[in-house]
């Protein structure tokens, strides 16, 4: 039988090997040791709350998403939030307000969340909402970012503030990324990556994979160039191409022909055991696949079982990729949001453990989840 594979604990000893790496690697500058053994001591005792709410019949996930605005900067192929048209080029007049994003993170912080991942759009856009971020030391924010819009009042934050990790999207090397992201996209983000890395900040990268840029991400020359620039952790992002339409006209646009770039059966295959191999290269860098290490930790964890989604206008949704809520988090508590209808079908119904052919069950099933919306 295969051994499952747990998301949270592997993050959690990956932590505990970013904190004992930076003790022996920022002797110059030891806040970021400082912060790091600070957050593994309140890790734990967010553990703890968990379990206690998990006896009274509260089920907290360690982690939770926010997609902080719906607008962005640029125009990526492909790219999932603008083909579900929740990301646009203005800011939208009903976000929820920085104020109201702190709330959540203060009710996230109580219920012992230990992870919040900050969206968009392009969530650089919402300076008060990482503001806001900034005042939760406890919680960890990793910031999925293009990364373009770093600037000095951004590294005098993150530096200041070790909670807040910037988490840059980029797509392998020149060539790819430029042609997903823009011309001279690649070459914007090094300097970015070396403003980073000349301040002594951690950083992540994300990368979508597809067909064509699977073997170049997980090369271990092209993991070694990113770790050597100070990245701490690699989240590969499986390419689910959420319009059928639009989706697929930007792949072929993307890739100079009429082919889908999402990764079938075989390029999965070959992405778990690259990710398998980097694990085990003895490189101080973290190695996160989505939805891979779902799979192999026992089914989808969307839906509140390992996280869920809030989107910019506080509607609780199982997943980025499946955008669907009956709850806004804005107008009741999170705790009303995790006892959601939805979710409670979703567990319920077995639908997050069902058979798939791609990698993402509830966009896979999407009809499905309508259908069980609309019961409501």
């Amino acid at each position: 039988m295969k051994e499952t594979f747990d998301l949270q604990d592997y993050l959690i000893r990956g932590v505990e090997r970013v904190v004992a790496g930076a003790m022996k690697a920022t002797l110059k500058d030891p806040r970021e040791s400082a912060y790091m053994i600070r957050f593994a001591a309140a890790s734990k005792a967010a553990s703890k709350r968990r379990k206690g709410l998990e006896k009274g019949g509260l089920h907290v996930p360690p982690f939770l998403i926010a997609s902080i605005t719906s607008a962005c900067n640029l125009h990526c192929a492909g790219c999932y939030s603008r083909c579900n048209e929740a990301t646009t080029d203005d800011e939208p007049a009903r976000q929820l307000t920085g104020d109201q994003w702190l709330g959540i993170f203060e009710e996230a912080e109580e219920l012992g969340v230990s992870f919040i991942l900050l969206a968009g759009g392009e969530p650089l856009l919402r300076r008060d909402v990482i503001e806001a971020a900034a005042k939760k030391p406890s919680i960890m924010f990793p910031i999925f970012t293009n990364g373009l819009l770093i600037d000095e009042k951004y590294l005098d934050m993150f530096d200041k503030n070790r909670n807040l990790i910037p988490v840059i999207s980029i797509e392998g090397e020149r060539a790819f990324t430029d042609e997903r992201r823009g011309e001279n996209v690649y070459d914007m983000l090094g300097e970015k990556i070396s403003d980073i890395n000349r301040r002594g900040l951690i950083f992540a990268v994300s990368i979508t994979v597809t067909k064509d840029n699977i073997e170049e991400v997980t090369s271990e020359e092209f993991v070694k160039k990113l770790a050597g620039k100070g990245c701490k952790a690699v989240v590969y992002v499986e390419y689910v191409p959420v319009s059928e339409s639009i989706a697929e006209s930007n792949n072929a646009a993307a890739a100079g022909e009429g082919r889908s770039l999402a990764p079938g059966d075989e390029e999965r295959a070959y992405l778990d055991g690259r990710i398998a191999a980097l694990r085990e290269s003895g490189l101080d860098t973290m190695f996160i696949s989505f939805p891979g290490d779902e799979k192999s930790s026992g089914g989808c964890l969307a839906a509140g079982r390992g996280f869920f989604h809030i989107n910019s206008h506080g509607g609780a949704e199982p997943c980025p990729f499946s955008p669907f809520s009956d709850v806004n988090a804005a107008e009741t508590s999170l705790r009303e949001a995790l006892d959601s209808k939805l979710f409670g079908a979703l567990e319920e119904g077995g639908l997050l453990n069902d058979d798939h052919e791609g990698g993402c069950v509830l966009h896979e099933k999407r009809a499905q989840v309508e259908t069980i919306l609309r019961r409501m």
